[in-house]
């Protein structure tokens, strides 16, 4: 009867141990495929930047349509890497991204004063909408080359 208990009371341990195992590999599993998922959303949520599908001298026109601004500016922008910049002689500063959607967002500043401005980008040309201070418009651009 002793010898009977003993195995009794092995079977068991070997049974519990095996669920302990299970139990123990359906954790990895889960913790591992868990990794992979929050490592490919972060993926798909990090921003790419438009390389080098946008890149090029672009002519950005600005038209006022509220507030007491001046009506209009024409201004070349250069987009390198996905990154704006200005390309004229006028001083003004230029900071902005174009994400590979051709989602764009942009920020103009000169003497003081800022706009910001988003919108998107499709083949050669694009437009959106600014704002700054009292004002605000619309905004179209082309591509003008490389």
């Amino acid at each position: 009867m002793t010898e009977t208990l003993s195995k009794a009371v092995n079977d068991v341990s070997l049974r519990d141990a095996s669920k302990r195992t299970r139990r123990n590999a359906y954790g990895a599993i889960l913790a591992a495929t868990a990794a992979v998922t929050i490592a490919a959303s972060s993926m798909v949520s990090t921003p790419s930047f438009a390389l080098p599908r946008y890149d090029g001298l672009w002519s950005v026109s600005v038209v006022t349509k509220k507030g007491d601004c001046d009506p209009g500016y024409r201004y070349p922008v250069r987009i390198t890497n996905g990154t704006l910049f200005n390309a004229g002689d006028t001083t003004f500063t230029v900071t902005g991204k174009v994400r590979s959607t051709g989602a764009i967002t942009v920020t103009v500043s000169a003497a003081g004063k800022s706009a910001t401005g988003s919108g998107r980008l499709a083949g050669d040309a694009g437009g959106g909408s600014w704002t700054g201070g009292s004002c605000s418009g619309t905004w179209t651009a082309e591509r003008r080359g490389s």
